[in-house]
Protein backbone atom coordinates (compact mmCIF):
# COMPACT_ATOMS: atom_id res chain seq x y z
CA UNK A 1 0.00 0.00 0.00
CA UNK A 2 0.98 3.28 -0.83
CA UNK A 3 0.66 6.40 1.43
CA UNK A 4 0.97 9.72 1.93
CA UNK A 5 1.74 12.33 4.68
CA UNK A 6 1.97 16.04 4.56
CA UNK A 7 3.95 18.42 7.31
CA UNK A 8 2.58 21.55 7.70
CA UNK A 9 5.63 23.47 9.17
CA UNK A 10 6.49 27.25 10.54
CA UNK A 11 8.49 27.46 7.15
CA UNK A 12 8.22 24.38 5.15
CA UNK A 13 5.41 22.41 3.86
CA UNK A 14 6.74 18.69 3.06
CA UNK A 15 5.12 15.73 1.50
CA UNK A 16 6.33 12.20 1.83
CA UNK A 17 4.89 9.14 -1.00
CA UNK A 18 5.80 6.01 0.32
CA UNK A 19 5.20 2.39 0.37
CA UNK A 20 7.14 1.80 3.57
CA UNK A 21 9.98 -0.23 1.90
CA UNK A 22 11.07 2.45 -0.90
CA UNK A 23 10.34 6.15 -0.42
CA UNK A 24 7.91 7.21 -4.02
CA UNK A 25 9.52 10.96 -2.98
CA UNK A 26 10.19 13.84 -0.77
CA UNK A 27 9.10 17.36 -2.27
CA UNK A 28 9.75 20.85 -0.20
CA UNK A 29 8.01 23.84 -0.29
CA UNK A 30 9.09 26.65 1.43
CA UNK A 31 6.36 28.86 2.00
CA UNK A 32 7.03 30.86 5.29
CA UNK A 33 3.31 30.10 7.12
CA UNK A 34 4.16 31.02 10.51
CA UNK A 35 6.07 34.43 9.43
CA UNK A 36 4.60 36.91 11.82
CA UNK A 37 2.86 34.42 14.07
CA UNK A 38 4.69 35.01 17.35
CA UNK A 39 3.79 38.98 17.62
CA UNK A 40 0.56 38.78 15.44
CA UNK A 41 -0.57 35.00 16.46
CA UNK A 42 -2.45 35.01 13.08
CA UNK A 43 -1.30 33.35 9.84
CA UNK A 44 -1.24 35.85 7.29
CA UNK A 45 -3.54 35.92 4.00
CA UNK A 46 -0.50 35.78 1.80
CA UNK A 47 1.50 33.39 3.94
CA UNK A 48 -1.59 30.96 3.60
CA UNK A 49 -2.16 31.58 -0.27
CA UNK A 50 1.59 30.89 -0.54
CA UNK A 51 1.19 27.40 1.38
CA UNK A 52 -2.08 26.87 -0.37
CA UNK A 53 -0.54 26.52 -3.89
CA UNK A 54 2.05 24.09 -2.21
CA UNK A 55 -1.00 22.05 -0.84
CA UNK A 56 -2.78 21.46 -4.62
CA UNK A 57 0.25 20.83 -6.40
CA UNK A 58 0.95 17.84 -3.44
CA UNK A 59 -2.73 16.87 -3.92
CA UNK A 60 -1.58 16.45 -7.34
CA UNK A 61 1.36 14.81 -6.74
CA UNK A 62 -0.54 12.08 -4.26
CA UNK A 63 -3.14 11.57 -7.25
CA UNK A 64 -0.77 10.51 -10.05
CA UNK A 65 1.23 8.65 -7.63
CA UNK A 66 -1.99 6.90 -6.76
CA UNK A 67 -1.64 7.42 -2.82
CA UNK A 68 -4.01 4.77 -1.06
CA UNK A 69 -4.15 6.61 2.16
CA UNK A 70 -3.59 9.78 3.19
CA UNK A 71 -2.69 12.24 6.02
CA UNK A 72 -1.80 15.80 6.89
CA UNK A 73 -0.25 17.26 10.07
CA UNK A 74 0.01 20.59 11.26
CA UNK A 75 2.63 22.30 14.07
CA UNK A 76 4.13 24.93 15.75
CA UNK A 77 2.71 27.83 13.26
CA UNK A 78 -0.75 26.36 13.10
CA UNK A 79 -0.81 25.60 16.86
CA UNK A 80 -0.43 28.85 18.00
CA UNK A 81 -2.72 30.77 15.32
CA UNK A 82 -5.70 32.04 16.41
CA UNK A 83 -7.24 31.46 12.68
CA UNK A 84 -6.11 27.73 11.96
CA UNK A 85 -9.40 26.73 11.97
CA UNK A 86 -10.13 28.91 8.70
CA UNK A 87 -6.80 28.05 7.13
CA UNK A 88 -7.24 24.31 8.02
CA UNK A 89 -10.73 24.38 6.03
CA UNK A 90 -8.90 25.57 3.26
CA UNK A 91 -6.20 22.95 3.59
CA UNK A 92 -8.39 20.12 3.75
CA UNK A 93 -10.18 21.71 0.62
CA UNK A 94 -6.32 21.48 -1.19
CA UNK A 95 -5.30 18.53 0.11
CA UNK A 96 -8.31 16.38 -0.24
CA UNK A 97 -7.80 15.45 3.85
CA UNK A 98 -7.99 17.62 6.97
CA UNK A 99 -4.78 18.11 8.81
CA UNK A 100 -4.17 16.97 12.27
CA UNK A 101 -2.69 19.90 14.45
CA UNK A 102 -0.76 17.85 17.03
CA UNK A 103 1.39 19.08 20.07
CA UNK A 104 4.96 19.24 20.70
CA UNK A 105 5.14 16.11 22.08
CA UNK A 106 3.62 14.15 19.52
CA UNK A 107 5.98 15.80 16.89
CA UNK A 108 9.17 14.75 18.79
CA UNK A 109 7.85 11.23 19.05
CA UNK A 110 7.04 11.03 15.53
CA UNK A 111 10.23 13.03 15.02
CA UNK A 112 12.20 9.98 17.07
CA UNK A 113 10.23 7.05 15.66
CA UNK A 114 11.53 8.57 12.18
CA UNK A 115 15.11 9.66 12.30
CA UNK A 116 16.01 5.92 13.74
CA UNK A 117 14.49 3.75 11.41
CA UNK A 118 17.81 3.79 9.72
CA UNK A 119 20.40 3.71 12.17
CA UNK A 120 21.83 1.48 14.71
CA UNK A 121 23.15 3.64 17.13
CA UNK A 122 24.48 3.79 20.57
CA UNK A 123 21.43 4.47 23.08
CA UNK A 124 20.46 7.01 25.05
CA UNK A 125 19.72 8.37 21.60
CA UNK A 126 18.09 11.87 21.60
CA UNK A 127 16.84 13.32 18.58
CA UNK A 128 16.20 16.88 17.89
CA UNK A 129 14.13 18.01 15.55
CA UNK A 130 14.63 22.28 15.02
CA UNK A 131 11.75 23.85 13.30
CA UNK A 132 10.27 27.23 12.35
CA UNK A 133 8.70 28.22 15.34
CA UNK A 134 9.39 25.30 17.63
CA UNK A 135 12.69 22.66 18.53
CA UNK A 136 11.44 19.33 19.65
CA UNK A 137 14.37 17.61 22.05
CA UNK A 138 13.27 14.01 22.62
CA UNK A 139 14.30 10.10 23.31
CA UNK A 140 11.78 7.46 23.05
CA UNK A 141 10.69 7.44 26.25
CA UNK A 142 10.54 11.41 26.72
CA UNK A 143 11.36 14.87 26.09
CA UNK A 144 10.74 18.72 25.19
CA UNK A 145 9.01 20.97 22.41
CA UNK A 146 10.73 24.15 23.27
CA UNK A 147 9.19 27.79 21.88
CA UNK A 148 12.22 28.44 19.83
CA UNK A 149 12.89 28.25 16.34
CA UNK A 150 14.74 29.53 12.83
CA UNK A 151 11.49 31.72 12.04
CA UNK A 152 10.55 32.82 15.63
CA UNK A 153 14.13 33.47 16.77
CA UNK A 154 14.64 35.48 13.46
CA UNK A 155 12.05 37.36 14.57
CA UNK A 156 12.73 38.25 18.23
CA UNK A 157 15.86 38.99 17.34
CA UNK A 158 14.96 41.64 14.46
CA UNK A 159 18.30 42.22 12.83
CA UNK A 160 19.84 42.94 9.13
CA UNK A 161 22.51 41.08 7.76
CA UNK A 162 25.13 40.49 8.28
CA UNK A 163 25.05 40.26 11.97
CA UNK A 164 26.93 42.18 14.32
CA UNK A 165 29.42 41.02 16.89
CA UNK A 166 26.58 42.35 19.66
CA UNK A 167 23.13 41.09 17.58
CA UNK A 168 25.05 37.29 17.33
CA UNK A 169 25.95 37.05 20.77
CA UNK A 170 21.95 38.44 21.51
CA UNK A 171 20.76 35.55 19.09
CA UNK A 172 22.92 33.17 20.85
CA UNK A 173 21.85 33.96 24.57
CA UNK A 174 18.28 34.22 22.94
CA UNK A 175 18.68 30.19 22.28
CA UNK A 176 20.06 29.60 25.78
CA UNK A 177 17.77 31.21 27.72
CA UNK A 178 15.19 29.31 25.80
CA UNK A 179 16.49 26.13 26.23
CA UNK A 180 17.24 26.95 30.39
CA UNK A 181 15.46 24.79 32.88
CA UNK A 182 15.44 21.43 30.19
CA UNK A 183 17.65 18.22 32.15
CA UNK A 184 18.20 15.42 29.10
CA UNK A 185 20.40 13.50 31.23
CA UNK A 186 23.02 11.16 29.66
CA UNK A 187 23.43 11.24 25.56
CA UNK A 188 25.43 8.57 23.53
CA UNK A 189 23.86 9.58 20.56
CA UNK A 190 22.54 12.75 18.72
CA UNK A 191 20.17 12.91 15.58
CA UNK A 192 19.21 16.13 14.08
CA UNK A 193 16.53 16.10 11.68
CA UNK A 194 14.62 18.33 9.74
CA UNK A 195 15.33 21.37 7.38
CA UNK A 196 17.82 23.17 9.29
CA UNK A 197 19.92 20.12 9.99
CA UNK A 198 19.86 19.15 6.91
CA UNK A 199 20.98 22.10 5.12
CA UNK A 200 23.62 22.96 7.48
CA UNK A 201 24.93 19.64 6.84
CA UNK A 202 24.69 20.05 3.07
CA UNK A 203 26.62 23.49 3.34
CA UNK A 204 29.14 21.50 5.55
CA UNK A 205 29.87 19.10 3.01
CA UNK A 206 30.07 21.88 -0.05
CA UNK A 207 27.12 20.45 -1.90
CA UNK A 208 26.13 22.03 -5.33
CA UNK A 209 22.95 21.25 -4.21
CA UNK A 210 21.12 19.51 -1.56
CA UNK A 211 21.53 15.54 -1.88
CA UNK A 212 19.28 13.38 0.86
CA UNK A 213 21.44 10.68 -0.27
CA UNK A 214 24.89 12.54 0.99
CA UNK A 215 23.15 14.42 3.60
CA UNK A 216 21.55 11.54 5.41
CA UNK A 217 24.44 9.75 7.47
CA UNK A 218 26.64 12.42 7.92
CA UNK A 219 28.21 13.27 11.03
CA UNK A 220 28.44 16.96 11.19
CA UNK A 221 30.65 17.77 14.36
CA UNK A 222 29.93 20.29 16.91
CA UNK A 223 33.13 22.39 16.27
CA UNK A 224 32.12 21.99 12.51
CA UNK A 225 28.97 23.62 13.69
CA UNK A 226 29.82 26.37 15.41
CA UNK A 227 32.29 27.25 12.67
CA UNK A 228 28.79 27.60 10.34
CA UNK A 229 27.31 29.67 12.72
CA UNK A 230 30.18 32.34 12.43
CA UNK A 231 30.24 32.13 9.00
CA UNK A 232 26.64 32.39 8.21
CA UNK A 233 26.40 34.86 10.86
CA UNK A 234 29.30 37.32 8.43
CA UNK A 235 27.11 36.93 5.52
CA UNK A 236 24.77 39.45 3.40
CA UNK A 237 21.40 38.07 2.27
CA UNK A 238 22.53 38.13 -1.34
CA UNK A 239 25.46 35.91 0.01
CA UNK A 240 23.41 33.87 2.22
CA UNK A 241 20.92 33.01 -1.26
CA UNK A 242 23.76 32.15 -3.31
CA UNK A 243 25.19 29.15 -1.19
CA UNK A 244 24.67 26.72 -3.43
CA UNK A 245 23.36 23.66 -1.14
CA UNK A 246 20.69 26.00 -0.16
CA UNK A 247 17.26 26.68 -0.87
CA UNK A 248 17.45 30.49 -1.49
CA UNK A 249 14.13 30.80 0.20
CA UNK A 250 15.43 29.17 3.47
CA UNK A 251 18.24 31.96 3.60
CA UNK A 252 16.36 34.45 5.60
CA UNK A 253 16.53 32.04 8.46
CA UNK A 254 19.12 29.74 7.98
CA UNK A 255 21.79 31.54 10.21
CA UNK A 256 19.36 31.76 13.32
CA UNK A 257 18.71 28.33 12.77
CA UNK A 258 21.99 27.38 12.86
CA UNK A 259 22.71 29.29 15.94
CA UNK A 260 19.30 26.97 18.11
CA UNK A 261 21.38 24.41 16.87
CA UNK A 262 24.58 25.05 17.99
CA UNK A 263 22.63 26.09 21.29
CA UNK A 264 20.96 22.45 21.34
CA UNK A 265 24.72 20.10 21.16
CA UNK A 266 25.88 22.82 23.83
CA UNK A 267 22.78 21.76 26.34
CA UNK A 268 23.32 18.08 25.17
CA UNK A 269 27.10 18.32 25.68
CA UNK A 270 27.89 16.36 22.52
CA UNK A 271 30.78 16.62 20.01
CA UNK A 272 28.79 15.62 16.87
CA UNK A 273 25.28 15.01 15.50
CA UNK A 274 24.14 12.55 13.11
CA UNK A 275 22.22 13.43 10.65
CA UNK A 276 18.58 12.13 9.51
CA UNK A 277 16.54 12.56 6.18
CA UNK A 278 13.57 10.46 7.91
CA UNK A 279 11.87 12.67 10.68
CA UNK A 280 8.10 12.95 11.70
CA UNK A 281 6.74 12.34 8.12
CA UNK A 282 8.87 9.15 8.07
CA UNK A 283 7.54 8.05 11.61
CA UNK A 284 3.88 9.21 10.62
CA UNK A 285 4.07 7.36 7.42
CA UNK A 286 4.41 4.05 9.62
CA UNK A 287 1.93 4.58 11.39
CA UNK A 288 -0.09 4.46 8.95
CA UNK A 289 0.75 1.57 7.30
CA UNK A 290 0.55 -0.56 10.30
CA UNK A 291 -3.09 0.29 10.31
CA UNK A 292 -5.37 -2.53 8.44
Amino acid sequence: MKVAVVDIGTNSMRLLVTDGVEAGGRWVEVTGLGRGVDATGILSEEAIQRSLEAFRRFGHIMDAEGVERRAAIATSATRDASNRDEFLDRAEQALGVRPEVISGGREGILSFDGATIDFDVEDPVWVSDIGGGSTEIVMYDDGWSIQVGSVRLTERLGAGFPLTRAELGRARHLAAVALTGYHFGEVATHIGVAGTWTSLAAIALELDAQDDVAVHGHILGTTELNHLVEVLAGLTLEETEAIPSLDPKRAPVIRCGAIVAAAVVKRLGVDATLISVKDSLDGFASELLAVT
